[in-house]
């Protein structure tokens, strides 16, 4: 699941403590690291996107890989449509903010869909990097409703939501919401080339660099 990345409408909350235009440059390099990270041909790679004119005119990502619209409704809706209306077959929502997943990650999601009905990967703020269902049957009615998103109860409340479902958890993860976090989540982002050419001649003249 990505957002467009454009200033002001994505990471939010990463713009407020670096900028919008460098969380926006964080958010481009971070989604084409995940996408090139992801890539496996043990599963097919679909972006579902936002906002919904993003799936058919967006320049932002690989032309190559299929688009679904995310359509409406907060995240609970949004997911659900993918995971209700995706072909036969298990899948897997990833989020796109998440510098540390790897394909072993996914395939051990995968692997924990064969002896149950759902899986989740727990973020460290008490949210989900991923989520996914086997799909043998119509996921339940009741899937995601309650939920306190973007709270330390989001995972608790998800897993709630699925009733007697099975459910596997998977690698923990750390998400990228604040400044905070992109220094804990190591190697942090490389410096943009504007920024050091701004750097290199703020030195030459004798000025402070930040």
């Amino acid at each position: 699941m990505l957002k467009e990345p454009r200033p002001g409408r994505v990471k939010t909350r990463l713009a407020r403590d670096i900028g919008r235009i460098e969380a926006t440059w964080w958010v481009r390099h971070q989604t084409a690291r995940l996408l090139r990270r992801l890539h496996d041909p043990r599963w097919r790679l679909v972006l579902a996107v936002a906002p919904d004119r993003a799936a058919r005119a967006s320049r932002a990502w690989p032309a190559h890989l299929p688009r679904i619209a995310q359509g409406g409704g907060d995240l609970g809706d949004r997911m659900g449509r993918i995971l209700r209306g995706m072909p036969p077959g298990p899948v897997c929502i990833v989020g796109g903010d998440i510098p540390g997943v790897r394909r072993t990650h996914v395939a051990r999601a995968f692997a924990a869909l064969g002896q149950n009905d759902a899986v989740f990967g727990p973020a460290t703020d008490g949210g989900f990097w991923l989520v996914g269902l086997k799909r043998t049957a119509p996921p339940p009615a009741t899937l995601f409703e309650g939920v306190r998103w973007s709270s330390a109860h989001t995972l608790a409340d998800s897993v709630a939501s699925l009733g007697g479902a099975r459910i596997a958890f998977a690698d923990t993860l750390a998400d990228v919401d604040t400044a905070a976090d992109l220094r804990r989540n190591r190697p942090p982002p490389a410096v943009p080339l504007a920024h050091v050419s701004r750097m290199h001649a703020s030195r030459r003249h004798g000025r402070p660099t930040t």
